[in-house]
């Protein structure tokens, strides 16, 4: 399964972005689709994740400002990401669970296969 992560950007703190994820497969409806990021000297970090079936866990530092979702028809996740703090810059990846129809919260990166490219959100203060 090969991803492509889009949308980032520069933005003004207390901005919007949405970022997206496309990824090849027939049964990309069955993955579970994950986000993680990271900043500068720092460690990647998980973001959020949705399951196959619409469930969806969120870092605790982004709970009520970020959204995931997807698109199945699309092969397309997104990733929503609303009043941006100049600690969300980082580089965003998008990573794919390809084991079908599985649950669990899946906050490691050991527990995805398929990784994209990373795209850059920078949020100035």
């Amino acid at each position: 399964v090969q991803l492509q992560a889009s949308g980032g950007g520069l933005v003004q703190a207390g901005g919007s972005l949405r970022l997206s994820c496309t990824a090849s497969g027939r049964t990309f409806s069955e993955y579970t689709i994950g986000w993680f990021r990271q900043a500068p000297g720092k460690e990647r970090e998980f973001v959020a994740r949705e399951n196959w079936n619409g469930d969806r866990y969120y870092t605790d530092s982004v709970k009520g400002r970020f959204t995931v979702s997807r698109d199945n028809a699309k092969n397309t996740a997104y990733l929503q990401m609303n009043s941006l703090k100049p600690e969300d810059t980082a580089v965003y990846y998008c990573a794919a669970d390809t084991m079908p129809l599985t649950w669990g919260t899946k906050s490691f990166e050991q527990q995805y296969d398929s990784w994209g490219q990373g795209t850059k959100v920078t949020v100035s203060s």
